[in-house]
């Protein structure tokens, strides 16, 4: 109740649509509906004061604020298309976070952005697309996944590999069926460790690569997980021989204030908040800490 009236409160004070404009001062958002993914992801959907003014790229994230807190950065999971509303997926691991998952429907948050650029969608265009995705790393990807089948024909074959640690750890669940019902995508899921209920793949996600059929010089792979992921997807993807400027990859785990003020995002001078999150390998290989 606090946190819904000290939102109020701070809306009354940024009236001026000037001051309101400042990419230093957050937009307030209604929590519109949440759904539980798991215990520690939360979807959150977002309806600002202000419907269809907010146009962004998929990949491109947000800073979202809860304010006394703090901020944090999360990409946006949703659509472009869906103009109404904006969806975050949050994990909890922080204060801002937590704070976050503490949202009901009616609450407010504050938003800066979109920031950041996204990915590469006109230059996909005609090509195939191989999406891989880690845990959480599907969060980021669905907005990307979602736009290409809504403009399904711009497109050609769409392949979609997921790998998290446990079924449990599995987000959107209802979703994935969904594509996976679809005649027009492939899509394949595996687990670390499988539980006595899984009747689905088990092992890491770099085993359901060397079976796929790639034309190289027509794909593109997206790929967004954890860290130690990258290094033997992008091992698996060398071996198809994948253009490097075709691989992209998402550092969104180092973006900070998204603006480039703090520096904390920046990687041998390279500023993750201004010229990502994504980046194709290519550029990603001469940055040493990157990956």
């Amino acid at each position: 109740m606090f946190l819904k009236y000290s939102l109020t409160i701070r809306l009354l004070m940024l009236k001026n649509k000037e001051i309101n404009n400042s990419v230093y001062l957050p937009e307030v958002a209604e929590v519109v509906s949440t759904q539980q993914l798991t215990d520690m992801e939360k979807y959150i959907e977002l309806k600002f004061k202000e419907p269809g003014n907010f146009d962004f790229n998929p990949g491109q994230f947000i800073q979202v604020s809860i304010f006394g807190i703090g901020e944090a950065p999360i990409s946006i999971s949703s659509s472009p298309f869906n103009k109404n509303t904006i969806g975050i997926c949050v994990r909890k691991a922080g204060d801002v976070t937590s704070a976050i998952h503490q949202l009901e429907k009616g609450s407010y948050l504050g938003i800066r952005g979109p920031l950041g650029n996204g990915f590469p969608v006109d230059e996909m265009k005609g090509k195939d697309l191989l999406f891989v995705a880690g845990g959480l790393g599907l969060a980021p990807l669905r907005s990307l996944i979602n736009y290409v089948l809504e403009k399904r024909d711009d497109f050609a074959k769409i392949t979609i590999l997921y790998g998290t640690k446990s079924p449990e750890d599995i987000l959107f669940t209802t979703e994935l069926e969904l594509w996976k019902a679809r005649k027009d995508i492939e899509v394949d899921i595996t687990v670390d460790k499988p539980g006595d209920d899984w009747s689905g793949k088990s092992g890491v996600i770099t085993r359901l690569i060397p079976s796929l059929k790639i034309e190289p010089s027509n794909t593109y792979a997206l790929v967004v997980g954890p860290p130690v992921m990258y290094k033997y997807v992008l091992l698996e993807l060398q071996v198809k021989q994948i253009p490097e400027d075709n691989i992209i990859m998402s550092l969104e785990r180092r973006m900070k204030c998204g603006i480039g003020k703090c520096g904390h995002c920046q990687i041998n001078g390279v500023y993750v908040c201004l010229e990502g999150p994504e980046f194709s390998y290519h550029k990603l290989k001469f940055l040493s800490e990157a990956i």
